[in-house]
Formats: structure tokens, C-alpha cells, sequence
């Protein structure tokens, strides 16, 4: 019984932790109303913690990423930043929705044929900030459904221009850089899958050609990725400048292409020493986030800029994936497999994080603070004096204090999902407490050359010390008093949360029911879906 009351009490404690506080918020609101920030969230797509120049050790820097080096320098550097889940769907579904997936029903990737998406009981931050009064665009990857009603515009967004879902989900007439590589779409009226299958392309979507969507319209289809960056930086400085004609707030949401394969860098030129194609790609990136930067700066300086990233590399692309820095999950890949993107090791899941604010953030600061994307959503309605709906649970904190203030008041734990490698999809398999992260399951994907890492069940968890070990390749003695003390504090927290959800009457389930009439399709005579270019 003494247990038993006591996760109780933990639960409500936990709980009234994960509330905002919104009579503060309130106030907050009355004073700022008159002049509310802009917000642009700029989401990178398996971006590596050490592609960020700023995050490498000095002398060692390298010059691929200048835009988001001086972002940095003149606000803060976020180093200890977390995506919710380290694949695509749960990690973009927990940023807008401030909820686990376990909460908000997304826990894996929806497809190119999927019915379903976020699930419609769940509100989202565009939805809120919209009804607020903001005026809401989004550019980029989605992929949180893409057939009515779970398009962007009929989740918030005012505007929308960009992919339903991933850039490798669908075939193009001038396909990037990829492992394997992919064909180009079929030009006929039939797709020969049996050659496409002996000549080693399996792994390429060649059903339905990549849309290009502008509202819940396709106005292109295949699109041509050598000619996406530049378009989203064209709508995006056009969403900025429109804003300020306006005179209204504004959230801008840019979930970008990259680092996301196939990489389609216009730019690049096939010499060894510019880095070759994955580095062509982050300066091409980088320069995107710069022209946002500057139209931001030069139009109004009361906007907060968010850069992050959904996931860490896709280590199974090898020389097309980024960097995880110094975190190398050195303990998985002496037994096999890839550490990085959909694993709870710290490469899946630790990205490079900018955040700026002329004259609010403080300039060339670095915070350690302990955050995750499912602070941005609890963040940015603390700021703009707007609350959310009050009949469901929440997972992310007001980190206001760490941005402006320099306070290092982050979250005293996370929670990081299994989102594909090992377990079941949405298990919290991992839980981080201060400088200690505990391991229940272990595993790993695909690394670069094919090597997988079985999976490992731990109980009691394997718990490794990072202020000591980023590598993750030596875990404490189970005999110590150091483990034991943690060990005891991570079980309280792990089972406080578990039961936190399990008493959520808001708990949504997402619909992953696919049907191949489902996928988006602007011409269904052609096989791969073809029209013109309408926009």
C-alpha cells in the first residue's frame, strides 16, 4: 500500500509538472498582446549533432554550416536538445502536439498509402496559435497524412506548400543521391516490377511519383527536388513579407528536405575535396536557413527562430548520412548495427539546436539545459500568452527561463521511445535522468555495410554516466551505490509516467490502415501518377 500511494503522489507530482502555470501565462499574455512574437520552427530531417559547425571542437570546425554558425553566435546554442522519437511521424506528431506518442497516438511512420494520420483528437500548435489570432504557414515534409481531413490546412495551417510525406517516398524524373540508387519514374503507362526488383532497386518506391502539394492540391507531380529548395525559399521569404504587410504575428513551420536521401544539391561538383555530395547539401541547407534569417532580421526583430532536427543520421546511407558527433553508441556497435537514427542511442535522438531572438535571447550563450522538441509546443503558447486545451495531458515544459534568462532549468528527465529497432513501436524504453541514461532495451538498425544489432532485454537497465561517457560504451557496475541510486530514482520516474498515461482518458489512436487508393495521385490513367507543373 505505502508503494502504491506512493506513485501516486509521484504520478501527481509528475503531473503537475507536465501543466502550465496558466495564470502566469495569462498575465504574460496581457502585457505582450499588443506586440506578439513571430515564430519560425525550421526542421531539419536526419540532421547529425556534429553537422552543426558550431557544435564541433574549435580548430576543427569546418565551414558548411556559416548561416547557422553566426545564428548561434548571436543567440543560443542549445547542445543537450532531444527530437521526441528518432524517426519521422512520432518525433513531427510530439513537437506539434506537446504529447508522447503514446499520448497523441503516433508512434511510427505513416505511408505513402496510409488513410489515417494525427489523429483528429488531438490538437495541434498551429491550430491553437491560429485561433489566437496568428497567421499560420507551413512549408516541407509532413507526414501526418495527407488525405482529408489530416492535410495541414485542416490542422491549423493557413497556408501549406510541400511533401505529403518523405522525399524518397516516391519516384522522380531526375532522382537525387541515394544508396541504392533509384531509377527515374516510368514514362510509360506501366511500371516493370520485376525488373526493378532482379536489377536491385527493391527499396525504391516506383508506384506513385513524389507530389508537390500547395494547399490540398498536388501542382506537381513528380516534382523536380533539384528545384525544391529553391522553392520553399521563395515561400518562405513571400509568408514573411506577407506577414509584415499584415501586421499580424505569424507561426512559420519549414520542415525541411535535407538531410533527408535522395540529397539533390544543385550546387555540387564531384570533387573529393569539397566534401562530395552530403556536404554540398548541408552548405545548400544552410544557405536556405540564412535567407530566412536575414528577411526574418530584416522585417522584424521581434521573431524567435527554432532550428532542430526530427531524428539523428540515417547511418544505413553511409556516405549520404551525417555526423552523431561524440555519440557514437560505442556499446551497440562493438556488437553490431547502426546507433543512430531509429535507436534510443544517443546519436538517434541528440540533435543541433539553434535558438534566436535579437534582443530577447541572449547573444553567443550556450545552455546544457536538458530539453526536447516537446518543448516547443508548451514554449511557444507561454510566449505568444495563449494556453492550450485543458482537458488533456501534456509532456513538455515552459523553457521561456532557459531562452531568455539563461537559467538551466530543463526537464529533470526525459523519456525517449523505441521508433523502430528494437521492442514495440512507442515503448519508453529509455529514460534519461540528469547525467545518467538507463537502458531497458537495447538495439540497432541498419548500419552502413548491412551489420543489425539484435536486441537485448535489460533488467535491471544498463545505465551509462554521459558527462563522462558521450560514447555510451562503458556502463556503470550494477554493484556500486551510484548505480543503485539511480537505478531507484529512474524506476520511480519510469513508473510514475506509465501510469500517468495509463489513467490519460485524452489517449488518441492513430489509424495506420493503408490502402493503394489512399496515396495521392493527380492523374490515376498513369501508373506513377503524372501531371504538369501547375505553380
Amino acid at each position: 500500500m505505502a508503494g502504491s500511494v506512493f506513485l501516486l503522489l509521484l504520478a501527481g507530482t509528475l503531473l503537475c509538472g507536465l501543466l502550465f502555470h496558466t495564470v502566469s501565462q495569462n498575465e504574460a499574455g496581457d502585457r505582450t498582446r499588443s506586440r506578439r512574437p513571430n515564430f519560425i520552427i525550421i526542421l531539419a530531417d536526419d540532421i547529425g549533432w556534429g553537422d552543426l559547425g558550431a557544435n564541433q571542437q574549435a580548430g576543427q570546425r569546418s565551414s558548411l554550416t556559416p548561416h547557422l554558425d553566426l545564428m548561434a553566435q548571436q543567440g543560443m546554442r542549445l547542445t543537450d536538445f532531444h527530437s521526441p522519437a528518432s524517426t519521422c511521424s512520432p518525433s513531427r506528431a510530439a513537437l506539434l502536439t506537446g504529447r508522447h506518442g503514446l499520448r497523441n497516438g503516433v508512434t511510427h511512420n505513416f505511408a505513402v498509402g496510409s488513410v489515417g494520420g494525427l489523429p483528429l483528437s488531438e490538437t495541434t500548435l498551429a491550430e491553437i496559435l491560429h485561433q489566437g489570432g496568428y497567421y499560420t504557414a507551413m512549408i516541407g515534409k509532413w507526414h501526418l497524412g495527407h488525405n482529408d481531413p489530416y492535410s495541414p490546412t485542416n490542422r491549423g495551417f493557413d497556408y501549406y506548400l510541400g511533401i505529403p510525406y518523405s522525399n524518397d517516398m516516391g519516384c522522380t524524373d531526375l532522382p537525387g543521391y541515394d544508396l541504392p540508387s533509384c531509377p527515374p519514374c516510368h514514362p510509360g503507362p506501366q511500371i516493370l516490377h520485376n525488373r526493378l526488383k532482379r536489377s536491385g532497386y527493391s527499396s525504391c518506391y516506383t508506384k506513385v511519383a513524389l507530389p508537390l502539394f500547395e494547399n490540398r492540391t498536388i501542382v506537381e507531380q513528380p516534382l523536380d527536388l533539384w528545384r525544391l529548395t529553391q522553392r520553399y525559399t521563395s515561400t518562405a521569404l513571400n509568408v514573411i513579407h506577407t506577414a509584415r504587410e499584415r501586421g499580424q504575428p505569424f507561426l512559420l513551420y519549414v520542415a525541411l528536405a535535407h538531410m533527408h536521401v535522395p540529397l539533390s544539391p544543385p550546387s555540387y561538383a564531384p570533387n573529393p575535396s569539397e566534401g562530395g555530395v552530403y556536404a554540398a547539401s548541408l552548405r545548400e541547407m544552410d544557405g536556405l536557413v540564412g535567407a530566412i534569417k536575414n528577411a526574418s532580421d530584416a522585417s522584424d526583430k521581434n521573431t524567435l527562430i527554432w532550428f532542430t532536427g526530427d531524428n539523428g543520421p540515417w547511418e544505413q546511407k553511409c556516405q549520404y548520412a551525417g555526423s552523431v558527433g561524440p555519440f557514437l553508441g560505442k556499446w551497440q556497435t562493438s556488437r553490431g548495427g547502426g546507433s543512430a537514427k531509429r535507436t534510443t542511442w544517443e546519436g538517434g535522438h541528440r540533435v543541433p539546436t539553434v535558438s534566436y531572438w535579437p534582443g530577447r535571447v541572449p547573444a553567443n550563450s550556450t545552455s546544457s539545459a536538458l530539453l526536447s522538441g516537446l518543448d516547443i509546443f508548451p514554449t511557444l503558447l507561454s510566449l505568444a500568452g495563449v494556453n492550450p486545451p485543458s482537458d488533456r495531458r501534456y509532456d513538455g515544459i515552459d523553457a521561456t527561463d532557459v531562452l531568455l534568462h539563461g537559467k538551466e532549468t530543463g526537464n529533470e528527465f526525459l523519456f525517449h521511445p523505441n521508433s523502430g529497432a528494437a521492442g514495440k513501436y512507442g515503448d519508453l524504453q529509455t529514460v534519461r535522468l540528469g547525467r545518467h541514461k538507463a537502458f531497458y532495451i537495447t538495439g540497432a538498425a541498419e548500419a552502413c555495410g548491412g551489420s543489425t544489432g539484435r536486441q537485448e532485454l535489460h533488467d535491471p537497465p544498463m545505465i551509462f554516466d554521459l558527462s563522462v561517457d558521450k560514447g555510451e560504451e562503458r556502463p556503470l557496475d550494477p554493484t556500486t551505490e551510484e548505480y543503485k541510486k539511480v537505478d531507484e530514482r529512474v524506476r520511480r520516474w519510469r513508473e510514475a509516467l506509465l501510469y500517468d498515461i495509463a489513467t490519460d482518458q485524452s489517449v488518441s489512436t492513430a489509424d495506420y490502415a493503408t490502402d493503394q487508393s489512399a496515396a495521392p495521385c493527380c492523374d490515376p490513367r498513369h501508373t506513377a501518377c503524372r501531371c504538369h507543373t501547375l505553380g
